[in-house]
């Protein structure tokens, strides 16, 4: 007996499956046929929600950027916590590392997955800046910062460390990762206009990769 079910029901359950597979197979290695005999549901009925494999998985990584984003969004968005630590904590709220962040991680570092993480860095490089240049303009309003770019400054930095601290395109010693991460900071104080020495607090949202 078939199963009728709500749209979005049925949109959920072909992405938690190619989640899965993808996860377990690649990208590549995971075919059409694989996601609808894990859903257990006909060809017309994936293609009515999802044109194609690549849309499936453009879909998955929509629905992690809107999870990532929106929390680092919310901390934003917190005017209690001071402009250095909000800094920091939407940074560090970036790092993918809680419940499926590992393997979300582990999943688009795959070989197999390439695509996927290409399409990934894309939503960081554009979806990040704009959230930490709303806090740098509030801290260049309390006379914290000074820069004439603060959009252009969270950019550069974003796709600095997109690149540089991901070891699938830069393969780093931990003593050249932690000299890229003092580097980083060094011209960081120079690029928001604050004294040499004042930002080294910011060490802390590299736990995670040292």
């Amino acid at each position: 007996m078939r199963v009728s079910k709500k749209a979005e029901e049925r949109r959920n359950e072909i992405l938690d499956a190619a989640d899965e597979l993808f996860g377990q197979k690649g990208f590549d290695g995971t075919s059409t046929n694989d996601i609808l005999t894990k859903v257990g549901i006909a060809r017309g009925t994936l293609y009515h929600h999802f044109k194609s494999k690549e849309d499936i998985m453009d879909a998955l990584i929509e629905r992690h950027a809107v999870h990532l984003l929106g929390a680092a969004q919310e901390i934003a968005a917190d005017k209690s916590i001071p402009v250095n630590e909000r800094i920091i904590r939407v940074v560090m709220s970036l790092n993918i590392s809680g419940e499926n962040g590992k393997e979300i991680m582990e999943h688009i570092h795959k070989p197999q997955n390439a695509l996927m993480h290409q399409k990934i860095q894309k939503v960081i490089i554009n979806g990040v800046p704009p959230i930490l240049t709303g806090i740098i303009r509030e801290g260049i309003d309390q006379g914290l910062f000074s820069t004439p770019y603060p959009y252009e400054c969270m950019e550069m930095i974003v796709a600095y460390t997109n690149i540089v601290f991901d070891d699938d395109i830069v393969n780093l010693t931990n003593e050249e990762l932690a000299s890229r991460i003092q580097a980083l900071i060094f011209n960081v104080e120079r690029l928001l206009g604050v004294e040499s020495g004042s930002l080294m607090y910011m060490m802390r949202m590299f736990d995670g990769i040292t």
